[in-house]
């Protein structure tokens, strides 16, 4: 038995009766069991350490999709915050007279016609250098549906309208059905 063992673990066995007796009992009690040397995972250790690291999964899975979710959302709010600003900017514009009304269609309360004019711009009112004033750099893509096709609604529309009068946009909102995180349609955001 004490072949296994290195020449400094002998020599310590060698001059210590208590530190042979340490020696068999724990280090070769573990190295030689009742199968012999040995050593491997039973087929119920596998299948207990499988099923613990599936339930961890299935709980994983749904903390993933909410968060994916969540992250959709304030993708949503934020693009939807860009285009009312640049939609009440031209307002503003427009009322300061900043944008001449002949730019204007009439009956358009002073918004603009679609979202494209906010990104085209319109001209500046008494600058003969042909300035634009423009209000958005693109169309965001809506998160919920990947795509730049966004509600729309007029001023002269119902508030709670889902079809645009195309008058003017006066505001805007998501066409994707579902509610969010926090109980409310996306529609009404």
């Amino acid at each position: 038995m004490m072949r296994h063992f290195s020449r400094a673990a002998r020599a310590f066995v060698s001059s210590s009766g208590a530190a042979r007796a340490f020696m068999y009992s724990s280090v070769a009690a573990r190295a030689f069991t009742a199968r012999g040397s040995a050593r491997g995972y039973t087929f119920v250790e596998l299948i207990v350490v499988t099923t613990i690291l599936m339930i961890l999964a299935s709980a994983v899975l749904p903390l993933a999709q909410v968060t994916s979710q969540r992250q959709r959302e304030a993708e949503l709010r934020r693009s939807l915050r860009e285009m009312r600003t640049a939609i009440d900017r031209f307002k503003n514009a427009v009322d300061t007279g900043q944008i001449p009304t002949t730019e204007l269609e009439p009956g358009s309360e002073g918004y603009p016609p679609d979202l494209e004019t906010l990104v085209e711009g319109v001209s500046a009112a008494g600058d003969a250098s042909g300035r634009k004033l423009r209000f958005l750099r693109r169309i965001p893509i809506d998160p919920m549906t990947s795509d730049t096709e966004w509600g729309l609604r007029s001023y002269q529309d119902d508030p709670t309208s889902t079809s645009w009068g195309g008058q003017n946009v006066f505001d805007v909102y998501t066409t994707a059905g579902g509610t969010g995180l926090d109980g409310t349609d996306y529609s009404d955001w």
